[in-house]
Parts: C-alpha cells; structure tokens; sequence
C-alpha cells in the first residue's frame, strides 16, 4: 500500500489478515505484489 502522510509519500507491505486504516484525507493507493484479494470498506458518499 501507498499513501501520503503529511506531505511524504510512504508504503507498507500488508501481510494476510493485516488491515490499512484510511483516515479522513489520506490519499491512498494498492500496489499489490500478485495476485491479490482485497476488501474495501467505503462509508456512504466517501467515493
């Protein structure tokens, strides 16, 4: 996973069972490395 944090762009490689918290304004995008299965959780209106 890539994102942004104040202005400095980070990843982090997710494991099986890991989870990636998108606070509020976080850009954020999925790099997977494979195959990959992903759930999203999206609140109403926030796409």
């Amino acid at each position: 996973m890539r994102y942004r944090e104040d202005g400095v762009e980070r990843s982090t490689v997710l494991e099986t069972g890991d989870v990636f918290y998108a606070s509020i304004g976080t850009e954020h995008v999925a790099h997977p490395l494979g195959a990959a299965r992903v759930l999203v959780v999206e609140t109403p209106g926030s796409v």
